[in-house]
């Protein structure tokens, strides 16, 4: 009996999912397995996405179970775990999913190196995390990445996708042990975001069926605004590939304006993945050198983590943020965008904080949109500012957004919510701004 391994990293679903396609179709039995990576669990793991990888983790297995096999579990390194599970079960090939993280790089050359001496293949596949491969839609200069959007953008929507796989029907696994499925507990000691999301492909599934059959029809028009929460909330589930973005992708009318706009955000999210592909030191280094001097200010950093900055909107995304472990992409541009360049402050210290509680801390996207919003990115306006009372007249002009974040505040009606000190608030109440900016 041939055996394979399908090694699930970031692609924790059935459908739509290369390699454990792959790993079905050319052996007869599969060991899917998942390895809880002890250089990463518990001190490199925050709460929020231990608690999402907990429960999808759970929804794969029972994904499983429903074909037939199960999820096998194992703690260590990857590369140590898959080399024992092929020596128990002879296994002569491991599939995975290719990923752009330096992370990701490591794990697999040191898997490859592991096993050179033995019988057992190592395989790859593209277009599992991303709906394109970072590696194939590059310039016709002969880089190995874009640095502005829009061309990218173009070449993305005319580029050829491969269709969805469907998921197996059946599995069989071979006799093989396995360790329990993780707790959250087991993955981090600290407690998540009262209000985290729970992930799986089952649940993911179902979101994705809703937000097609009629939200995704406004997304154009209504995704920045605040109060409405009209974007998909998929993006975790896409991080933790619980949904395949070829499979979102070819499930969209692209000829819809919120069809479109809302592929224009799926597309931003492979253009992030190749610039990390080509530039894996801009997780945490600037891709060029920002507008201006970063300031060392520890009491504006603490004060914009609390929500404590003086300005309600920005308060009442950071206080979302530690709320919810998410935020909505306006708000996290806002939020970014003042830290960066109305402060001036290091665009890392802030990034690792997003890292800390979104649940789709994805690296790429969240280090590289830090990285626009701090003009030390690909913005072609490096020196752009979003003024947050002008973003909060805009995006939140009720401000029902910002009152249901800051109680405090709740008894200024309308907008004026947003200009607390011409209402005189106590300071004891709700703190001064931390600087002033035009509008005020």
């Amino acid at each position: 009996m041939s055996v394979a391994i399908a090694l699930f990293t970031r692609d924790l679903r059935l459908a739509d999912n290369p390699v454990l396609t792959a790993a079905h179709r050319d052996s007869d039995a599969v060991v899917a397995l998942f390895v809880i990576d002890d250089h990463l669990v518990p001190d490199r793991c925050p709460p929020n996405r231990a608690a999402f990888l907990s429960r999808a983790l759970a929804e794969l297995d029972e994904r499983l179970r429903g074909i037939g096999g199960r999820l096998v579990v194992r703690r260590g390194t990857p590369a140590d775990e898959v080399a024992r599970v092929v020596a128990e079960t002879g296994a002569s090939a491991v599939h995975l999913a290719e990923d752009v993280s330096a992370y990701a790089t490591r794990r697999l050359d040191t898997l490859r190196d592991r096993l050179a001496d033995t019988d057992c293949a190592v395989r790859t596949h593209s277009a599992v995390v991303t709906a394109a491969d970072p590696a194939v839609l590059t310039p016709a200069t002969g880089r190995d990445h874009y640095a502005v959007f829009t061309p990218y953008f173009r070449r993305w929507l005319d580029a050829h996708q491969r269709t969805p796989f469907r998921a197996p029907r059946a599995l069989d696994v071979p006799d093989i042990a396995s360790d329990p499925l993780p707790a959250p507990a087991d993955l981090c000691s600290d407690e998540p975001s009262p209000n985290c999301p729970t992930g799986g492909e089952i649940s993911a599934r179902a979101l994705l069926r809703t937000w097609l059959a009629g939200p995704i029809e406004d997304y154009a028009e209504r995704n920045d605004d605040l109060t409405a929460d009209a974007t998909s909330h998929l993006s975790p589930h896409l991080h933790f590939g619980c949904l395949s973005p070829v499979e979102i992708v070819h499930r969209t009318d692209l000829s819809t304006d919120g069809g479109h706009a809302f592929a224009r955000q799926l597309a931003w999210r492979d253009f992030h993945h190749q610039l990390l592909a080509a530039r894996p030191d801009t997780a945490w280094s600037s891709y060029r050198p920002g507008p201006f001097a970063v300031r060392d200010d520890p009491d504006a950093v603490t004060a914009w983590k609390q929500g404590r900055t003086g300005y309600p909107l920005i308060d009442a995304a950071q206080r979302q943020l530690v709320t919810d472990g998410w935020l909505p992409g306006r708000a996290r541009l806002i939020s970014a965008s003042f830290f960066a360049k109305s402060l001036r402050l290091d665009w890392r210290i802030g990034a690792a904080h997003f890292l800390h509680w979104l649940v789709d801390a994805d690296l790429a996207n969240n280090q590289l949109n830090w990285q626009w919003a701090a003009g030390t990115g690909t913005d072609t306006r490096p020196n752009r500012t979003l003024n947050p009372l002008r973003q909060a007249d805009r995006y939140d002009p009720d401000g029902s957004y910002t009152r249901h974040w800051l109680p405090e505040l709740a008894h200024l009606e309308g907008p004026a919510i947003h200009r607390p000190w011409r209402a005189e608030v106590p300071h004891s109440t709700y703190p001064p701004p931390l600087l002033d900016v035009p509008g005020m």
